[in-house]
């Protein structure tokens, strides 16, 4: 039986298996983990979309699972794009509510606007939008992790290297080596029985700024190098996507008079098939 427990916040970055001893440097004030200290059934590195619903996937099958991420205050955060939802990513958010996920019932907390797409058209095209508030967001995902996901560790280190052992079938055409776990920046090791690996625009990410060109995972926070190597020495091809971030925008410098104006459904639909309604009484107006 997995020992169940919640996380919460305390003065170290993570918690960690009650068995395992987590000497404190006082030089850093940061917790240190032994590298044979503590295994863990499933470890997501990342703690974007993927990565929360990732872990908790692995929480709700009952696995002691560890999320490793560059920072606990990122988690859940909304870099690109302030919204959920529309044609195609709307489908994919209700399939993931059917599997119990969190960023439906999430965005049901945290809307300001909500419209179902292609009304006009049959069912099978419809695509549920909603505009975010991104401090909203994040703050009801985080309470919702940090505060109500059993089994669920948090460790604020960035991912260097997979741990990888050559399979003991020499004859599989398919997997040569296993993941054994993660191997942190400062060369500390964490063991675990499958490694999830969500970095999303962090492995080997650049931010364009028009003719400037800097390594970034997003703005203020690295990218991951090392394991981006990683995985190339295990033979996987490494690429990169264009994320196209829109530039953000003051409001109070826009003249709407000329504008068409957007308003959201009557009334809002609810992402989550778990809830009868949104939070918010009165939308945000849109316009175009």
């Amino acid at each position: 039986m997995l020992q169940t427990r919640c996380v919460r916040f305390v003065s170290a970055v993570s918690r960690h298996p009650p068995s395992t001893v987590v000497p404190t440097n006082h030089h850093t004030g940061h917790r240190k983990r032994d590298c044979h200290s503590g295994r863990y059934d499933v470890i997501v590195v990342g703690g974007g979309h993927a990565g929360t619903e990732a872990a908790a996937a692995a929480t709700r099958m009952g696995a002691n699972t560890l999320m490793v991420t560059h920072k606990l205050d990122t988690i859940g955060e909304m870099s690109c794009n302030p919204s959920f939802g529309g044609v195609g990513k709307g489908h994919l958010m209700k399939e993931i509510d059917a599997l119990d996920g969190v960023c439906a019932r999430i965005c049901d907390k945290s809307g300001i606007q909500y419209k179902v797409l292609n009304t006009r058209k049959g069912p099978a095209v419809w695509g549920p939008r909603a505009q975010i508030d991104r401090s909203l967001y994040k703050k009801h995902l985080q309470e919702e992790l940090f505060n109500n996901t059993p089994n669920l560790t948090f460790l604020a280190r960035p991912v260097e290297d997979l741990i990888l052992t050559t399979n003991s079938q020499p004859d599989s055409d398919v997997c040569k080596q296993l993941v054994q776990g993660v191997r942190l920046d400062d060369g500390q090791c964490i063991h675990g029985d499958t490694v999830v690996l969500t970095t999303g625009t962090f492995l080997r990410g650049q931010i364009n700024i028009g003719l400037e060109t800097r390594p970034a995972g997003r703005v203020g926070d690295a990218p991951a190098i090392g394991l981006a190597k990683s995985l190339e020495d295990a033979g996987f091809t490494v690429g990169r996507l264009k994320t196209g971030t829109p530039p953000r925008v003051d409001g109070r410098t826009i003249d709407y008079t000329g504008l068409s104006p957007q308003p959201g459904d009557d009334p809002p639909q609810p992402f989550s098939f778990l809830n009868d309604a949104v939070w918010i009484k009165v939308q945000a107006r849109c316009c175009t």
